[in-house]
Order: C-alpha cells, then sequence, then structure tokens
C-alpha cells in the first residue's frame, strides 16, 4: 500500500513540475493502460478453473453487494436531502442550489470515462449510449483475457510474471499526474461541500459491511473492498485482484459495473421517489463523467456541480479505501 501512495505522490509531483505542459496524452495513455490492466485481470481469471467453474455463484455474489451498498448509499442521502429541505426550505423539485456551493459545473473539470481524473480531456457532454459504450468497452477487454486464460493463448503466467503490479503502478503515476497538473484544484476544492460525498461513502459502506450476512464466509472487510470501488469498476477490481485474488478481484468488477448501468437506467426514478442527492448519491465515483448527463437530467441542473464534485471526491478515495480495506 505504501508504494502504491509513494507512486501516486510521485505522479503528483511530477504533474505539478510539467503544470505548463499540455498533457492531453496523459488521459488517452489511462484509458489504454486500464484496457491492458482488465484483460490482464480476465487472463487470471480464465486461467484459474475454480473462478471459471463459479461464475455463477460470483455473479450473485456480486449483486448482493451492489444491491445493499446502493440501497445504504440512497438511505443516507435521502436523510441528507431531507435535512436539507427543512433547514434551507429547498422545494422539492430541487430548483434551488444548497448553500455553499458554486452556480456552474464548469467550476470544475471533467474526467475521463471510466472515473479516472483526466487533464485536458473531452468536456462534451455524453449520451446514455457514449456512457455504456464505454462501460461495454471495459468489460470486452476483460471477456477478451478471459478466454485467452481459458484456452490458454499466451505462453506465459500472468499471476506469477508480476505484470498486472507494474502496470498497476503506471496506472497509478498517471493519475497522480493529471492530479498535479490541474494548478487550480486546491482552490475549488475548497469552496465546495464534502457533505454528499461522505454520506455516500458512509452508506455504501454500511450497506456493503451487512451484506456479509447474507454472504458467508466472505469478511466485511472483503465487502466494503467491493463497495469502495464506489462504481469504479476498473481500478476497483484491479486493486482487489492484486491484494485479495482474481476470484473477488471479479465480484468487484461485476458489482460497480452494476452500479454504474443501475445510476444510468435508474437515475430518474430515484430522484423522484428519493430526491435529487439520493440520484447524485447511487453514481459514486461515476458522477463526474460517465453519468453527470443523467443525473443532471435527472436531478436538475443546479446539481451539475454536486455531481461532478462528489465523483471527484470519491475517485480520489477509491485507492485508499479499497487497499486499506483489502488489508484489514
Amino acid at each position: 500500500m505504501l508504494v502504491i501512495f509513494a507512486v501516486i505522490i510521485g505522479g503528483i509531483i511530477t504533474g505539478r513540475l510539467l503544470s505548463s505542459w499540455r498533457l492531453v496524452f496523459v488521459s488517452r495513455m489511462i484509458t489504454v493502460i486500464i484496457w491492458l490492466l482488465l484483460f490482464l485481470l480476465g487472463l487470471e481469471v480464465g486461467s484459474d478453473p475454480a473462478v471459471v467453474g463459479g461464475m455463477a455463484t460470483l455473479g450473485r455474489t456480486a449483486f448482493v453487494i451492489f444491491a445493499c451498498s446502493v440501497a445504504g448509499s440512497i438511505c443516507m442521502s435521502w436523510l441528507l436531502w431531507r435535512c436539507v429541505r427543512r433547514r434551507d426550505a429547498v422545494p422539492d423539485g430541487g430548483g434551488t442550489e444548497s448553500p455553499g456551493l458554486p452556480a456552474a459545473a464548469a467550476d470544475f473539470p471533467r474526467g475521463a470515462a471510466g472515473g479516472q481524473a483526466a487533464a485536458g480531456g473531452d468536456t462534451r457532454p455524453l449520451s446514455v449510449w457514449g456512457a455504456l459504450r464505454g462501460s461495454l468497452v471495459i468489460v470486452a477487454f476483460f471477456v477478451a483475457g478471459c478466454l485467452a486464460g481459458l484456452f490458454s493463448a499466451l505462453p506465459f503466467d500472468v499471476a506469477g510474471s508480476r505484470l498486472s503490479t507494474y502496470v498497476l503502478y503506471a496506472l497509478m503515476f498517471c493519475v497522480g499526474i493529471t492530479l498535479g497538473s490541474d494548478t487550480a484544484l486546491a482552490g475549488r476544492v475548497r469552496r465546495l461541500d464534502p457533505l454528499l460525498p461522505v454520506m455516500t461513502a458512509v452508506g455504501t459502506l454500511a450497506g456493503a459491511a451487512l451484506s456479509t450476512l447474507l454472504l458467508p464466509p466472505l469478511t466485511a472487510g472483503d465487502t466494503m473492498a467491493v463497495g469502495a470501488g464506489f462504481g469504479y469498476y476498473s481500478l476497483s477490481s484491479i486493486f482487489i485482484a492484486d491484494f485479495r485474488g482474481a476470484e473477488l478481484g471479479t465480484v468487484a468488477l461485476l458489482c460497480n459495473v452494476m452500479r454504474e448501468l443501475f445510476t444510468l437506467l435508474a437515475a430518474p426514478l430515484v430522484a423522484r421517489w428519493f430526491g435529487p442527492l439520493a440520484a447524485v448519491s447511487i453514481g459514486g465515483a461515476t458522477t463526474f463523467d460517465t453519468t453527470l448527463p443523467i443525473i443532471t437530467q435527472s436531478a436538475g441542473k443546479p446539481y451539475a456541480v454536486v455531481s461532478v464534485f462528489h465523483g471527484c471526491v470519491l475517485d480520489f478515495s477509491v485507492p485508499f479505501l479499497v487497499t486499506f480495506f483489502c488489508t484489514m
């Protein structure tokens, strides 16, 4: 874990030193590295007969953790929404923005697809199909890796080579560069209220911990590590596979893909039934990129900046929380 933190900090320092450069290529590198890591994870899964044989069980486990995690985040964000309405008399349509938040989502940069921060990336709104297409590409690389492992298409042992660990370090370094190169990041963060991301994290982790009652012999550390992905399926599954094995890494991938797809499909209903903050909360770390257009449409334009900041905070917390619970 300390090595990963050191790599991130090294990337931040490098990004700060190169802040005067145009670093658009870094976001493209992040995307390619994530594709490679998901292929390697799939390769490890496909080459393990025990994991392949238990795929149906892994899918059920992922669904239970997903359902409990999302239910917890909805409950906590709904309670926060009730408190905000009572305190500030905000009408039930979300037509008035909460105090302490900037007026425009443009105050904070968008990220690259899949939840990772990116410098200089494309800021055009994504359609539902565009967001789903990004998810499907990620899943396609994982499936390709599974097939390659199942049929022994590659002549070397991925698990024994530690290749995925070194590629993971490269990913963390690139993410650090994108954070360090954004010179206005600290100022924007100071102007925003972190309460909703905290409530999302608390609700998600509490729900994930409760799911252990339905999923013996998994421990609370296992399920909370999966839940701590907050929809950032690419990075969280890679971390968990590296720390706890391909089986739990596959559960993390499936669980967090389910969370993103659920947000894309159910955000309008969640906003109507539980309030606009719940529509933001269910998206987890994806709310500043792939699910932002759907959440903005469902919750209202004043909540766009809430969604962007919410996703950025949770996105940054993923490597720290996932590694913490994996090492419990």
